[in-house]
């Protein structure tokens, strides 16, 4: 790491604290919300790290939780809609196994 104070230079970047959505109120966890968990999902359809979601350890785990729940109960899908047509992660379509 570069030393700043023999440069002149100081340190101007400051990270603005992550605060938990859940716990200021602006948010609620239910497994029925649809429109709130997809929030908190990727493209790839996986669950979102803490760092992303931004959300605390308590929240975080009641978030995939609610969002196993809701994918056990086909609310959400396990996988985004492009995985489905594509038939795979990766794979194209046309590849099949010889029988």
């Amino acid at each position: 790491m570069a030393d700043f104070r023999a440069t002149g230079r100081t340190r101007s970047f400051t990270r603005k604290p992550a605060i938990c959505p859940f716990c200021t109120g602006k948010a609620t966890i239910d497994y029925k919300d649809m429109a709130t968990l997809s929030q908190y999902l990727t493209s790839q359809g996986s669950i979102g790290s803490r760092h992303t979601t931004r959300a605390c350890a308590k929240h975080q785990r009641a978030l995939a939780r609610a969002i196993k729940r809701a994918r056990f109960l086909a609310l959400l899908p396990y996988a985004s809609v492009h995985i489905w047509k594509t038939g795979g992660v990766g794979l194209p379509a046309a590849r099949h196994r010889r029988s």
